[in-house]
């Protein structure tokens, strides 16, 4: 297991990319009055690690800003991996 630990940075770069991508995309999508991506698809990808990029989507392409309790959650699976981070890290 401790031989994949150099996976990580990948994975969590495809994976916010990923999700800031897909933020955008439902943006566009809301802007052009189509089929949006489902919230629970967008709590998915910020909770496989890329809260990051959905934090930085919600605040720079302007997107569900107003949204409640949408935030409040993007804000506590953030908090909760960082716990996660942090608890690897000491019990290491």
């Amino acid at each position: 297991m401790s031989d994949l630990w150099w996976l990580a940075p990948a994975y969590l770069l495809v994976v916010n990319a990923t999700t800031y991508l897909t933020f955008g995309a439902d943006k566009h999508r809301a802007q052009h009055h189509r089929y949006r991506i489902p919230e629970s698809n967008l709590f998915l990808l910020a909770g496989l690690g890329g809260s990051p990029a959905a934090i930085f989507a919600q605040h720079h392409l302007r997107h569900k800003t107003r949204k409640q309790p949408f935030g409040t959650i993007l804000l506590c699976i953030a908090g909760i991996q960082i716990g996660v981070a942090i608890w690897l890290v000491v019990s290491m």
